[in-house]
């Protein structure tokens, strides 16, 4: 075996950073226990513990930022307006880029729609459109939906996509190009260099949902040409309730404001207000400082990664996992283009769509943790239409992997799904509140968690 692939493999032995619960433990319904296996990253990533103990540092000084005098209020605001700086390096972005703090990349991507819906108000660009994929989460589609758009059904490779999009910015009227920059159901790549430029040839701009695309690969917003792009720290390993839009000044600085209230106003009279214009536009309110200044620590953290160690240990588990699983009869992984893997500079993250012939996604998920510990995603992923164009209206389950995660974790998911095809389910399951769980379940949660009845479907749709 050769240096480079003992090397590879040394790698994803074991997590490339630490990160907050790597040795949880997962109560088994038969009794035992054993380390959790977190294959849901992409869904929300755990706290690096770098960034975990930058919150406890400064939680002490934690106070409202913005024109507090006392010492803390100090510290906090240098700490919440050097986020910014920081953000902005990590991107790549331009000098004149603005960097607004949000809740997550769905809040972001909203804001930048009522921008772009003031934007459309206004005389020169009266009958302009946004346009976006059919592939997209909801996050990058639902926003649109409420402005006038047109969307487009990606082709089966990628270069058919980038034509087809060139089809619809050649016939004009396009103000904005939304697009992912890699699939939350496949984890595929697109090219947001190609889409950028085809955006700009056509006098269009364009906004990335990189919401899995920043955990997994450096984003260089100048050299790749891009106008608007969103992430959330919950997926950048700082789960701690901030998300952020950075981009172009021009469109937010005259956009209606994304909240109304204070820090947004310049002067307020009874019956008119004057709007400020920069970040503070559009984060009134209290801002989450916290989260603010987690999302940055996780930038640097990642910034600070060897480019080719950090590829290297999410490629060997991809390919440890996809291989496993496709040895498997029944088994069937998922992608959206036939071109994915061979188109330069694409390829995948972290992320592995998959069925199993016979089972619903939902039963094998709650088979995968009640008998061996394991966490996947299961469900249409807040992406309807991408899962009804896989042929999979039911929904299908995701892998997906990160910094804290080793080859053990793929391997115990790769020998679980093969126990079911072999001898089928160990326990009896149940429907409650819409979701699969283990008969008769005697586990408990911590002392501090409330073990409420029936919370295992609380979201409103039940197979997202």
């Amino acid at each position: 075996m050769s240096s480079a692939i003992l090397e590879n493999i040394s790698l994803a032995s074991s997590p490339l950073l630490p990160v907050v619960g790597n040795d949880l433990k997962a109560p088994l319904i038969h009794g035992a226990s054993v380390r959790y296996a977190n294959l849901d990253y992409a869904a929300s990533a755990p706290a690096v513990e770098d960034v975990a103990a930058h919150l406890a540092q400064i939680l002490p000084y934690y106070a409202s930022v913005h024109r507090g005098a006392g010492f803390a209020s100090q510290v906090s605001t240098s700490v919440y307006e050097n986020a910014r700086h920081i953000v902005a390096n990590f991107l790549g972005a331009r000098p004149d880029d603005t960097v607004i703090f949000t809740r997550n990349t769905t809040d972001s991507l909203n804001l930048l729609a009522g921008c772009v819906q003031t934007l459309l108000e206004s005389n020169s660009n009266a009958n302009g459109e946004v346009l976006y994929l059919d592939i997209e989460h909801h996050a990058n589609l639902l926003p649109w939906q409420a402005l006038p758009h047109r969307s487009v059904v990606a082709g089966d490779t990628i270069a058919a996509t980038l034509s087809r999009v060139e089809t619809q910015l050649r016939a004009g009227n396009v103000v904005l190009l939304a697009i992912t920059g890699a699939s939350n159901v496949t984890g595929e790549v697109l090219p947001v260099a190609e889409f950028s430029a085809l955006a700009h040839k056509y006098g269009a701009r364009i906004v990335v949902d990189a919401a899995q695309l920043a955990p997994h690969r450096r984003i260089d917003i100048a050299a790749s040409g891009i106008d608007y792009v969103a992430f959330s720290g919950h997926k950048l390993y700082a789960p701690f309730g901030a998300g952020v839009l950075v981009g172009r000044s021009d469109w937010l600085d005259t956009g209606k404001p994304h909240l109304a209230g204070g820090g947004a106003v310049k002067d307020v009279r009874m019956e008119s207000v004057l709007w400020t214009q920069g970040p503070a536009r559009h984060e009134a309110g209290s801002p989450n400082v916290l989260g603010a200044a987690t999302l940055a620590r996780a930038a640097q953290v990642l910034g600070a990664l060897d480019a080719d160690q950090w590829h290297d240990h999410e490629q060997q588990l991809r390919s440890h996992l996809v291989s496993g699983l496709q040895e498997l009869d029944g088994v069937t992984v998922h992608q959206l283009f036939t071109d994915s893997d061979a188109y330069a500079e694409c390829g995948s993250i972290g992320v592995v769509n998959f069925s199993i012939a016979g089972y619903d996604a939902g039963l094998v998920a709650a088979y995968l943790s009640a008998e061996h510990g394991v966490g996947v995603r299961d469900g249409k992923f807040c992406a309807h239409p991408a899962l009804r164009r896989l042929g999979l209206a039911s929904g299908s389950l995701r892998a997906s992997f990160g910094l804290g995660s080793r080859l053990e974790d793929a391997q115990r998911l790769i020998d679980g799904v093969g126990a079911l095809l072999r001898a089928g389910l160990g326990w009896d399951y149940v429907v409650d509140a819409g979701r699969w769980v283990p008969a008769n379940d005697s586990r408990t949660f911590p002392s501090w968690a409330p073990n409420t009845p029936g919370t295992a479907g609380a979201a409103p749709c039940a197979t997202d």
